[in-house]
């Protein structure tokens, strides 16, 4: 018979008490914390926009994928507070109670140890510098709107409105300890930013404007994006669970096309991590089928991927687009076959979360690309020139 494939040290977490708010600087901490923000909006002030504009993209990809190795290397706890560390700003600082903890555990296997505690913090630092950066695009773009330059302010206020959610999430991961819906709800939250991002990156870019590709190019893309963001939601659903090893053999699950799941304990949503909403352990067959609905839907998904790129490849300017994205799939199935025969391996894990948002913002340009000439005249009126101001102007 199987293991339980959950990692016994996360066994502390269910003996501590979840908080819905925690803020755990001190006044002087907090502080500091203030000054390192006024530095980044500083320096967004101070950039040319379409360089922000791509910077927050980057940034935003590069969370993602940190975000994953949080995960992955069981560091979401590794400062069991939050925004700070142990009250402190940097792990430096907390040295101590972060020695006390790791001896109080038994070792640096536990929840907390000083590798994990930098991770945690490092992915606070960068998420909190792109909550900075996307402060300064909105308070530019209202800059220059209110002086008559052409800029539309649904995205950036949008990105601004969904940026302070995305935080109250990564708060409530540490705060309510786990909790998978809401973990999961934190990556799927990041990959929304990611494409609200690169839509908007897209529309401030000169080079590479919409085409009249058809509609079947602009649905296929638009349709293959919604079920990518369904199956990455399935993939956090495994990875915040841990049912990642829950299935054995590929293709097949544990030597099976039709494994022994049970569905309703793998997809009860609102419960303690590992365990049931009435105390229980959830079952092995739960986490099977948790691992086994992620797989069946990457055909699906697959499937639709591929006829989009299909779609694009028959429009010169797109095939390259196209190339890529095919190439992305494939490389995909590749890594998540191999998380299976190699017993989940941290980098081709950590990988295989990248390549999905790499996906995300393929299909998010690809969509743009062929989103026909209404969008592009519209992109066309919001890139017009105009003077920068004080500074704070939409200078392209």
């Amino acid at each position: 018979m199987m293991s339980h494939p959950l990692p016994p040290n996360l066994i502390t977490i269910y003996q501590a008490r979840p908080e819905v708010w925690l803020f755990s600087l001190h006044w002087l901490q907090a502080a500091v914390w203030l000054v390192g923000l006024l530095l980044v909006v500083w320096a967004g002030l101070r950039m040319r926009w379409p360089r922000l504009v791509a910077l927050l993209v980057f940034l935003t990809m590069d969370l993602v994928m940190f975000g994953a190795f949080v995960r992955l290397t069981d560091a979401g706890l590794g400062c069991p507070d939050w925004p700070g560390c142990y009250g402190r700003l940097t792990p430096v600082q907390a040295h101590a109670q972060i020695h006390q903890a790791v001896v109080e555990e038994g070792g640096t296997g536990g929840n907390v140890s000083p590798f994990k505690a930098w991770v945690e913090m490092i992915h606070r630092y960068v998420a909190t510098v792109i909550g900075a950066l996307i402060t300064v695009m909105a308070a530019r773009a209202l800059w220059a709107r209110r002086h008559r330059q052409a800029i539309r302010l649904g995205l950036p206020f949008g990105l601004l409105a969904w940026v302070i959610v995305q935080g109250m999430f990564g708060a409530w991961t540490v705060t309510l300890l786990l909790k998978p819906l809401i973990v999961t709800l934190h990556l799927m939250g990041g990959i929304v930013l990611l494409l609200l991002a690169a839509w908007f990156w897209m529309r401030q870019r000169t080079d590479a404007q919409p085409l009249a590709a058809g509609s079947a190019a602009r649905v296929l893309s638009l349709v293959a994006l919604g079920g990518l963001l369904v199956q990455i939601f399935l993939g956090g659903w495994v990875s915040t669970n841990y049912a990642a090893l829950a299935c054995t053999g590929f293709p097949t699950c544990n030597g099976s096309f039709h494994p022994d799941a049970n569905w309703s304990a793998g997809f009860s949503m609102w419960r303690n991590l590992g365990r049931m909403p009435d105390g229980t352990s959830i079952p092995l067959q739960g986490l099977v089928a948790i691992q086994w609905a992620h797989r069946l839907f990457a055909v699906v998904a697959s499937v639709l991927i591929l006829a989009a790129a299909a779609a694009l490849a028959r429009h010169r300017p797109l095939r390259r687009l196209a190339g890529w994205l095919t190439f992305a799939l494939v490389l995909q199935i590749a890594l998540g076959a191999s998380l299976v025969l190699l017993q989940h391996p941290l980098l081709p894990a950590v990988a295989h979360n990248g390549v999905a948002a790499w996906m995300v913002l393929l299909l998010t340009i690809a969509a743009w690309r062929a989103s026909g000439p209404r969008v592009a005249q519209a992109a066309a009126q919001a890139a017009q020139p105009a003077p920068a101001i004080s500074g704070l102007g939409v200078e392209r």
